[in-house]
């Protein structure tokens, strides 16, 4: 039954095994993320050697402290190619997620026709408890809710393990 969300922070806290995340938009418009954007489109690019304060954020300590923990933190885009300018500047930073200890994988829609997927873009946290993102056409983040269901966790499960197995890994992926 959905219901409304946890604090994120709080259902990661709690996950002791692994969290995964299925991104199915090509783009997102996150106030949060809009300088780093903004930044990309003027031709700012960062890399590992680049002064840390430069790129890193609060998901990333967020991120390290739970792989710290022995959580494996995997993420798996679905990704329209050519992909939007939006993916390329996510492209460019994912350097900073798999720093931070997520395992991060990319995969062209093309070849998701035969996988069945739920609607919206998720969180599923060891397998017990998942996490809808909801967003409006133009990519603003609406909200998020929580479903238990024994049927839709394996839903989720098995879309995620079946984008995962067919996606490439960051470290091979070209965009």
């Amino acid at each position: 039954m959905l219901r409304n969300a946890p604090p994120f922070e709080e259902l990661l806290a709690g996950c002791r095994k692994q969290a995964l995340h299925l991104e199915l938009r090509d783009s997102y418009t996150d106030p949060y993320e809009a300088q780093r954007i903004a930044d990309w489109k003027a031709g700012v690019r960062h890399t590992a050697d680049s002064p840390r304060e430069l790129w890193w954020h609060p998901w990333l300590d967020l991120v390290q402290e739970t792989v710290a923990r022995g959580v494996a933190v995997r993420r798996a885009r679905v990704v329209s190619e050519p992909v939007s300018e939006y993916t390329h500047a996510l492209y460019d930073r994912t350097f900073a997620n798999v720093y931070a200890g997520e395992d991060v994988r990319w995969l062209s829609r093309r070849k998701t026709s035969d996988i069945g997927m739920p609607g919206n873009d998720f969180w599923l946290f060891d397998d017990t408890i998942v996490r809808f993102g909801y967003f409006a056409g133009d990519g603003t983040y609406l909200g998020d809710e929580v479903d238990d269901d024994p049927a839709v966790l394996r839903l989720c499960a098995r879309a995620f393990d079946e984008v995962w197995d067919r996606a490439t890994p960051h470290a091979e992926y070209r965009i």
